[in-house]
């Protein structure tokens, strides 16, 4: 609706005051929706939502593996004890 009639107004300031009014949001809660939007265009520099959204994604996989590695680890340093442990009881 901003890039919309923001032709009816002297600045998009003015006219996501009005649009928001209108939609019932505070004009800041409308200004950062309409500047994501114009990231998310390739109009305006930033992280877009989607490579946020695969960015926390990578993050979550990454904490996953190593959470994992470290339970291999455990579990190998276990049995390499329970090896030499039987070893020596020969």
């Amino acid at each position: 609706m901003v890039f919309e009639h923001q032709h009816e107004h002297d600045s998009q300031w003015a006219t996501i005051e009005s649009i928001a009014a209108k939609i019932g949001c505070t004009a800041e809660t409308l200004r950062r929706w309409v500047r994501q939007s114009e990231i998310d265009q390739g109009s305006r520099g930033g992280v877009s939502t989607s490579d946020r959204e695969r960015l926390k994604e990578l993050e979550r996989e990454n904490r996953e593996l190593k959470r994992a590695n470290e339970i291999l680890r455990t579990a190998s340093a276990f049995f390499a004890q329970a090896e030499l442990d039987r070893k020596l009881k020969r």
